[in-house]
């Protein structure tokens, strides 16, 4: 394998193993650890380009980092997505920042040491409650293969706080962009993607004519595509198909650059946060126009899974929100609606 970093050689043992060194003239030859391109490979490199000492091997059996290594490496973990993936690295990599390089053996974790990690982090709860996700993934995994006696993650709870989360876009301000985006711009066509299609920041960016299909959407949700994919299948709505037809792309995307490119999804959402602060909605987002879809729909009636058919959500709990809010505010409508039409009677014992 061709390595495409400065001073970085290679050779084969006589094994038949490739090995590769870091070899800069005047200074000793550092070999590289495997995998190449991996964690430890490009500290090592790091380390030794800046005429460090190598900091001590990560591979040592039985570490905590040795063990998240190996889970990098490993199929249950190359089976989530890249963006589950990029999350559970950060988390656990963290911990072996701070915790001595996670040169400990991992097999001393227990749910003592494993509730010390979360409360260290308890000023940012979402950030705790982020690490003890991450955590139960990796022994859940190792203890499955035996590299550790038991999950210690089980039994820890999780960090109680209260959050609303992204706000959920009001129809009166989804009025309010479209005043600001008018048909033809490319920001109405991306808010009326979010909206009608209820996908979140890196779906929008990959709809394309090739997912118009006989007067509806159908597209699978980038979320979990490659461990658990969810298609949806939705009419399109007048203002989407509005929206398409006012500003053709000529691409094989809906959405791209000024330059012509494709939206990566964390370019996207900065491009439409941007958008919305035009439009004087600095408090919206991206993910909020799915909420807002969802409350729109429990507010006209629609069922949990009748919800859950055009958000892709797989559990009821996901979407009883919207639609308890949505009864509550039905239920105490007709409660109030009961008083205007009581007996004088009752309308005596109300004034009291």
């Amino acid at each position: 394998m061709k390595v495409d970093l400065t001073h970085v050689c290679s050779d084969v043992d006589r094994h038949g193993n490739v090995r590769y060194y870091v070899r800069i003239k005047g200074r000793p030859k550092v070999r590289l650890p495997l995998p190449v391109g991996g964690v430890e490979f490009m500290a090592v490199y790091g380390q030794a380009t800046a005429g460090k000492p190598p900091p001590a091997r990560a591979s040592t059996r039985g570490t905590f980092r040795a063990l998240c290594l190996m889970y990098y490496e490993s199929a249950a973990f190359k089976g989530t997505d890249v963006s589950t993936q990029s999350w559970r690295r950060r988390a656990l990599d963290r911990i072996c920042r701070e915790k001595d390089g996670g040169f400990w053996p991992a097999a001393a974790m227990d749910a003592y040491a494993v509730g010390e990690l979360r409360d260290e982090l308890a000023n940012q709860p979402s950030v705790a409650n982020t690490r003890l996700k991450a955590l139960s993934a990796l022994y859940k995994w190792a203890a499955a293969k035996k590299h550790v006696p038991a999950n210690p993650v089980v039994g820890v709870a999780r960090l109680k706080y209260a959050s609303a989360g992204h706000h959920t876009w009001t129809l009166d301000e989804i009025e309010t962009f479209r005043a600001r985006h008018p048909l033809g711009t490319k920001a109405r066509l991306a808010m009326e993607l979010l909206f009608c299609t209820t996908g979140r920041r890196e779906d929008a960016p990959r709809l394309g004519p090739q997912h118009l299909r006989r007067g509806r959407v159908v597209f699978t949700q980038a979320k979990n595509e490659h461990c658990a994919p969810i298609q949806v299948d939705i009419p399109i709505r007048p203002e989407l198909a509005a929206a398409i037809a006012a500003c053709p792309s000529g691409h094989l995307t809906f959405l791209v650059t000024e330059f012509g490119k494709p939206f990566t999804a964390a370019g996207f959402g900065n491009w439409f946060r941007e958008r919305c602060d035009e439009a004087g909605l600095k408090h919206c987002s991206a993910h909020g126009l799915r909420k807002g879809m969802a409350t729109w729909l429990a507010d006209v009636g629609a069922s949990e899974h009748e919800i859950m058919a055009v958000t892709g959500h797989q559990t009821l709990a996901e979407v009883e929100r919207y639609t308890k809010r949505a009864n509550r505010k039905r239920l105490a409508t007709s409660a109030m609606e009961r008083l205007n039409g009581g007996t004088l009677e009752q309308k005596s014992i109300a004034k009291q």
